[in-house]
């Protein structure tokens, strides 16, 4: 049984594990984000149910860019089907869910950036859950980008806080729990400076087979952890 008033407020989690799952089921890359983006809606549910606050996700990295123009025209019409589909919207108001997204968006169509910010719009009231999706992201690049800013702003002397405004997850909470699925054990460029006193937690099990079972155990095992930050 999972205490409540122990889970973290702030829950990021890296989805690895998509393309290894659509090629062991003999499907395209594809298929394998398709069924992610499922696991990530039920995943979402879950923690409004346990009154999780926040949930960030890592979706596509700086890196991925890198990928073969083809392969990231399918993840982004893919990411535009599930914007638009009415009953995905549907899903997110139902659970009061606020819509968040980070990252360089500069880089994005129009096409894609002014459906993110109608979704932004359009869960603009809700109160539960804040999902963030972090899109475009690279935190090394985001901390280059706080940087320039704050030299912009001629601060002479800033503190973490202060420098923590500048950062995309300005309006975020400190990141409590960081989940890696897929395997892999890194931290992949995602959320570098969030993640300074964040419990990280890895599994094998490929994002596309994730379930709210897998995210209980990982919760449990966070629990059970002491949190001394350094003390």
């Amino acid at each position: 049984m999972l205490d409540l008033e122990s889970l973290p407020k702030h829950l990021a989690i890296i989805m690895d594990g998509n393309g290894r799952w659509a090629n062991n089921q003999g499907k395209i890359k594809v298929d394998g984000y398709r069924k992610g983006s499922e696991v990530a809606y039920d995943i979402a549910k879950h923690c409004t149910t346990l009154t999780i606050p926040y949930l960030t996700l890592y979706a596509f990295s700086m890196e991925n860019w890198l990928r073969p123009k083809e392969e990231t025209d399918h993840l982004f019409d893919l990411f535009y089907s599930v914007l638009t589909d009415e009953d995905k919207v549907n899903f997110i108001c139902n659970y009061n869910i606020k819509l968040n997204f980070i990252g360089n968006l500069s880089l994005l169509s129009k096409k894609i950036l002014d459906q993110m910010k109608k979704a932004e719009e359009m869960t603009y009231k809700n109160d539960g859950l804040l999902l963030t999706v972090a899109v475009s992201y690279g935190a090394k690049q985001e901390i280059i980008h706080a940087i320039r800013n704050v030299m912009k702003e001629n601060i002479d002397c800033v503190s973490e806080d202060e420098f923590e405004k500048f950062l995309y997850t300005k309006d975020l909470p400190k990141l409590d729990l960081l989940i890696r699925t897929g395997g892999e054990k890194r931290l992949s460029n995602f959320l570098l400076w969030q993640a300074a006193y964040a419990e990280l937690y890895f599994c094998d099990t490929l994002w596309p087979d994730f379930s709210c079972q897998d995210l209980s155990k990982a919760l449990e095992d966070y629990t059970k952890r002491e949190k001394r930050y350094g003390r």
